[in-house]
């Protein structure tokens, strides 16, 4: 599964891995939970409210990046994404559609030619790690969490715009930090960091959102970037995007074998 590693929206910032200084006084711990709390309503009501809580599935199309500390390794790939909340996902690639990966639950497969084959034991565990940390988990299943804690840490820039920055810490002590737009309130990049179990290193994954677009009363980031430890790994720009088309849960079966050729 190495022709494109798609993410979740999969709306799915970018980051240095380091936090920017204030000049603000520190908010007491009430303040700070009170006033992240705020940023994060005002970003779910700015990316649609109850809509964008109740998304079933999203359809998209576009074409993907991926690099190699930070350089360019392809000439890209298109892709035809499909997404069922909360763990089912499926990416049919190149204009044949003839390569296709798929997740479901914690199982990952490739579908070509050649048969169905498991994705490899790293391959399936990075995907499990992004999808964890993913917006759409982080809003619609993190913050239902019992023992989470909010904490604001002033504004800053990100991405060249002026944000606020929140952290969210779960009862597992797993953080995400989110960066959100202080005009229009919607993010604007992402950030978490974990440990390799293999070599013990410590290692920062960051997504960026841009290009917001309204559709079906959604606003959608039609580019998607993300960054391994400060180098561009993976870059997604979409053509077109669709929501709740009620995606069949066969779509996400590896032993249904290829799509059926486009005329």
């Amino acid at each position: 599964m190495k022709h494109l590693a798609l993410a979740i929206l999969t709306i799915s910032f970018i980051a240095t891995g380091t936090f920017a200084q204030t000049s603000q006084a520190v908010p007491s711990d009430h303040e700070s939970e009170v006033k992240a709390k705020a940023v994060l309503d005002q970003m779910i009501a700015a990316l649609g409210g109850d809509a964008y809580l109740n998304i079933q599935d999203i359809s998209q199309e576009g074409r993907g990046y991926t690099f190699h500390m930070g350089r360019p390794n392809s000439l890209g790939t298109v892709f035809w994404r499909f997404y069922k909340f909360p763990d089912k996902e499926r990416a049919e690639l190149t204009k044949q559609r003839d390569v296709v990966e798929i997740y479901n639950g914690n199982k990952g497969s490739e579908v070509t030619y050649k048969g169905v084959r498991e994705a490899e034991t790293k391959e399936v565990a990075d995907y499990i790690r992004r999808r964890h940390y993913s917006l759409d988990w982080i809003i619609r299943k993190w913050l239902k969490e019992p023992g989470i804690a909010l904490f604001y840490e002033g504004q800053t820039v990100a991405d060249q715009k002026a944000v606020d920055q929140v952290t969210i810490m779960n009862a597992h002590n797993e953080a995400v930090t989110l960066y959100v737009n202080s005009l229009n309130h919607l993010p604007v990049k992402k950030t978490f960091t974990w440990r390799d179990p293999t070599d013990k290193q410590r290692n920062v994954e960051d997504e960026v959102w841009d290009n917001y677009r309204l559709v079906q009363g959604l606003m959608t980031p039609f580019s998607v970037t993300r960054y391994y430890n400060g180098d561009m790994s993976n870059q997604r720009f979409l053509t077109s995007v669709t929501f709740n088309k009620g995606l069949a849960d066969s779509l996400f079966d590896p032993a249904a074998g290829l799509p059926a050729p486009r005329k």
